[in-house]
């Protein structure tokens, strides 16, 4: 089962990985938002300012029924025979290059506990690079893409994976402040296991939605829709996780700024696969600029 990351067009991403915050910092380096487009004489804009940058720092916890494979962006591809629950910490680095377009990059830690065994040391397990883009701007609707490519770091023999995940939503403002509106989207989750010993199909989300967000800039979104599993085998057919269609439901509450920029988050998302998969994410963005 994997996430729906798009909790808005403006959601970012989270957790330091020295080589991408140095690709992103060069790119910055060639970009000049102050620089005038129709004339090039014209002396750049007083009181520019630096794009976003952050630490969307979030914990998630993840209570996954036995039998289940969890995938998806920052989660892990493993067999679980018994019911578990497993931590993951992430703090990305997130650069907002322009208005319409974020990238980021990061690593993640987890542990992991079963009915069988007790908490593990918590060790990190992923990469992950990916962008955010607003592929269609609008007063009232706008389309935004999320596209992530995670990499396992530590997992069992023969199960290390990579792992593609894409959402594309449609956000339908109602006002014009665009403090009310109807959401909806897709996601795909699929998963490329390095060892012939394992399978894994891909898993398809499609869902419908809607938001408010107050004058004092809470805001509540929610999600609801069906996702699809194609089923996996690992190690030759010995553990199979079954196909299923089974509904998916979200619920997220933030804080955002005067600018949309999220200053606390609390998600919550129960997935049937066919037994209830809970996580439940706690965000609390770290700025070193905020515009």
């Amino acid at each position: 089962m994997g996430r729906i990351d798009c909790n808005n067009k403006r959601l970012r991403g989270r957790a330091p990985l020295c080589g991408v915050a140095l690709g992103l910092l060069a790119v910055l380096g060639c970009f000049d938002p102050a620089r005038a487009s129709d004339d090039e004489d014209e002396p750049a804009k007083a009181g520019s300012k630096l794009p976003n940058i952050y630490l969307d720092y979030n914990t998630q916890y993840t209570s996954v029924p036995p039998g289940v494979l969890a995938i998806g962006f920052r989660n892990f591809v493993s067999p679980i025979p018994s019911a578990a629950q497993v931590v993951t910490l992430n703090a990305p680095l997130t650069v907002d290059v322009t208005n319409w377009l974020s990238l980021y990059g990061g690593v993640s830690a987890s542990t992991s506990r079963t009915d069988f065994s007790p908490w593990s040391s918590m060790t990190l397990d992923s990469w992950n690079i990916g962008f955010n883009a607003d592929v269609i701007r609008g007063d009232v609707a706008t389309v935004t893409v999320i596209s992530t490519l995670t990499r396992s770091i530590t997992s069992a023999p023969g199960l290390a994976s990579t792992s593609n995940q894409t959402v594309v939503e449609l956000d339908y403002a109602l006002n014009e402040d665009q403090t009310q509106g109807l959401l909806a989207g897709t996601r795909l989750t699929a998963v490329w296991v390095d060892s012939g010993l394992a399978k894994v199909e891909s898993a398809f989300v499609g869902y419908l939605g809607g938001y408010y967000q107050w004058d004092n800039n809470w805001k509540l979104s929610g999600r609801f829709g069906v996702q699809t599993f194609g089923g996996a085998e690992l190690g030759g057919g010995i553990i199979r996780a079954k196909a299923f269609t089974q509904p998916l439901l979200r619920i997220d509450l933030e804080r955002m700024d005067d600018n949309d920029n999220r200053l606390f988050g609390l998600s919550v998302e129960a997935a049937w696969t066919p037994q209830p998969l809970v996580q439940l994410t706690l965000r609390t963005p770290l700025f070193a600029v905020r515009n």
